[in-house]
């Protein structure tokens, strides 16, 4: 049986501090205090002696066998994996990694549509032929969702030679796919379900969560320990189980995307978030959900409506009068202190986890009681989603409709890399032109566009809505977005 109250990785780091040798090797701190700034040596003291490098007791990320192994185990026992592997390129490196480590050029791949741009990246860089599987809509929110089990069947059986499906659960929004349902239809054409579960690595812990994506069936999942738990940012890990995916095509796919000076500090954090949620269980959830039942009881005196979440731990608020847009309430809400993860054009995200606690709840009410003014009164008269069992699933930006079309399965897509020569031309003459620059709001990072796609009406107007309710965009050579780069078009000669 597993000894979860150990930490391998940070006792044997602490052991090595406690030798005090002398350092003649990389890093060039050396495991002393910065100096030339007293404030940052003082913050930064405590972390250096476990700065360190691949040396005979700290062990090898790229090939670990000794506390960096024992701690990778322990991980894949708490999380209910065959073989965990410690990340420190957050789950970036997990998702380029497994597709990488799955996809030869031109393989074909089954791939929801609006998931996290590293998804899209990976794609580019293994040159495979993507299948986007059109997205449905929640009725309720108006948000796009994720392809159906049934919408996987068909892709299937078009393209019976896809290597894998990927999709994303949760999301930012907290909605979760139907990935039993996926995983059912991919096992039955013996296809591998990959899933971006960075939102996730909390689910299956707690009564109150949903299922792992592992315990759904997913042959292999990526998980953010840094979002939902208490690991250092950009400390994750990817999971994996099963037959149908290649762990060593993927173990070395991750040494050619992971630095070959990964962080000892993030790796530790691993290992101390793992040992913390063993040691606590449970317990180690209830003040944030604890916090989230205050502030959801709050807002039935309130003018906010909360979308309803299969994650009890994000709180996605609107305006149910329409007086302010998401971004316009992230603003409102950072003034009043209160900081939260992401907003779109009608909602703000808030993200709670471990180290909420009741007061941060209490300090988010006052701070909506304020921004709802002296009055309250008319928010009974104001309609709010009420929140069922199992209501609102999945992912996606929302694109102003209540219902998506249920499309054909389209063609494979190659995600070109390189653009070619491209010309700014401005937005609203865009539609029908090639798209020469990716279009990712960030957060979420889900790409609205990106290079070699045919820019269509819905997406012109997708990104004017965002831009001009102050959504922050990566990738774009416009930073204001009133022109898009475009591929220069071909002229024939005379």
């Amino acid at each position: 049986m597993s000894n979860h109250n150990q930490a391998p990785l940070y006792e044997a780091l602490a052991r090595h501090a406690g030798q005090q040798a002398k350092p003649f090797h990389v890093p060039g701190h050396k495991q002393r205090s910065l100096r030339g700034n007293p404030e940052a040596a003082r913050s930064y003291a405590p972390l250096l002696p476990l700065d360190v490098t691949e040396l005979s007791d700290t062990d090898d990320l790229h090939h670990p066998s000794g506390p960096i192994a024992a701690a990778e185990r322990l991980a894949a026992d708490a999380f209910g994996a065959e073989e965990t592997c410690f990340l420190v390129g957050g789950s970036t490196a997990g998702n380029l990694a497994m597709i990488l480590g799955l996809c030869e050029p031109g393989d074909c791949i089954l791939v929801q549509r609006n998931v996290h741009k590293s998804i899209i990246h990976g794609l580019a860089l293994a040159g495979a032929r993507a299948v986007f599987l059109p997205p449905e809509a929640d009725s309720a929110s108006g948000l796009a969702v994720a392809p159906s089990p049934e919408t996987v069947r068909r892709a299937l059986e078009l393209y019976p030679e896809a290597r894998a499906v990927v999709i994303a659960s949760p999301n930012y929004y907290g909605m979760t796919a139907d990935a039993r349902g996926v995983a059912e239809a991919a096992h039955a054409r013996h296809v591998p379900l990959l899933v971006d579960e960075a939102h996730g690595a909390h689910f299956g812990q707690h009564p109150a969560f949903p299922e792992a994506a592992l315990r759904s069936g997913a042959d292999a999942a990526v998980q953010s320990t840094h979002k939902m738990l208490t690991a250092l940012t950009m400390g994750a890990m990817l999971h994996m189980q099963g037959e149908r995916v290649q762990r060593g095509a993927i173990r070395q796919a991750l040494r050619m995307v992971q630095s070959s000076s990964p962080s000892y500090p993030i790796m530790a954090s691993l290992d101390l978030a793992r040992q913390q949620l063993q040691a606590e269980g449970q317990a180690l959830f209830e003040p944030a959900l604890d916090a989230v039942r205050l502030v959801r009881e709050a807002l039935r005196e309130l003018p906010f409506g909360a979308l309803c979440a299969a994650d009890p731990l994000k709180l996605s608020l609107y305006d149910m009068r329409g007086m302010r847009s998401g971004f316009e309430l992230q603003e409102a809400l950072e003034r009043r202190g209160c900081l939260a993860e992401m907003a779109d054009p009608r909602h703000v995200v808030l993200a709670f986890g471990p180290g909420s606690t009741p007061a941060d709840g209490e300090a988010l009410i006052e701070a909506l009681r304020d921004m709802a003014g002296a009055s309250s009164s008319s928010s009974a008269e104001l309609s709010a989603v009420v929140c069922q069992p199992g209501q609102v699933r999945t992912n996606g930006h929302d694109d102003g409709k209540k219902e998506i079309d249920l499309r054909e399965i389209p063609e494979p897509v190659i995600i070109q890399r390189h653009t070619g020569e491209t010309e700014a031309i401005p937005l609203e003459r865009a539609v029908g032109r090639v798209a020469g620059e990716w279009v990712i709001p960030y957060p979420p990072g889900i790409p609205i566009l990106f290079p070699g796609e045919s820019i269509t009406e819905r997406q012109a107007a997708q990104i004017k809505r965002w831009r001009d309710q102050g959504a922050r965009f990566q990738g774009a050579a416009d930073a204001s977005f009133r022109s898009i780069r475009v591929t220069v078009e071909k002229r024939g000669r005379a």
